[in-house]
């Protein structure tokens, strides 16, 4: 799942360090899910758990300082 590594590769890069100290947890207990949970998490089609749901959010906003375009596109 090319696209689940890229996703958390960039938030370690971008993101992880200057986390909080308990974001930088969830993340880590995050990484203890089954690739397709998080595949479902990251796509939308199930729900994250109430912990994670911020973390995936950040996760999936994209690099910082830009902002996604806009659906359809």
């Amino acid at each position: 799942m090319r696209e689940l590594d890229e996703l958390l590769a960039r938030y370690l890069d971008e993101r992880f360090r200057s986390a909080s100290a308990a974001e930088q947890e969830a993340f880590r207990h995050l990484l203890e899910t089954h690739d397709t949970v998080l595949h479902g998490y990251f796509l939308g089609s199930l729900p994250p758990p109430a912990r994670f749901a911020a973390l995936v959010e950040r996760i999936t906003a994209g690099p910082r300082g830009r902002g996604n375009p806009p659906a359809g596109r």
